[in-house]
């Protein structure tokens, strides 16, 4: 936001790239690390050419996993599925795989959060 409180030409597409991550309308947020989520993040790395969204989803999936943040990938895997951008079986194939290079436990755990998100959309969709 400007000092008049008008948006910014980058907040506007961080937050273009937000709702089409994320897979709803974002609003504005208060604070520094909205700004820095919105102008710097969204609207400056997200939008890069080179990977497509799927591509950045797929390394931000385990990058969380590596870090054990299975509740943060929750939301990834959610609008993942939403976006059309992967599949239940993708998410199932992708939880196998962390197995073996985040260790079981973690990729367990993934599965189980992959499995009770999978259910959400499925009971959504119908």
């Amino acid at each position: 936001m400007t000092d008049t409180g008008e948006q910014t030409e980058q907040r506007r597409r961080g937050l273009e790239m937000m709702s089409k991550v994320y897979g709803w309308e974002m609003s504005d947020g208060p604070g520094l690390h909205f700004a820095h989520t919105a102008d710097q993040l969204f609207a400056e790395v997200w939008t890069r050419e080179g990977l497509s969204i799927r591509d950045r989803r797929l390394i931000l999936l385990g990058a969380l996993a590596a870090g054990g943040h299975v509740d943060v990938a929750e939301i990834q895997a959610g609008a993942a599925l939403g976006n059309g951008e992967l599949t239940p079986e993708q998410l199932e194939e992708i939880a196998l795989f962390l197995c073996y290079y985040v260790g079981w436990p973690v990729g367990t755990k993934m599965n189980m959060m992959f499995g009770q998100v999978i259910g959400k959309y499925r009971k959504s969709t119908q």
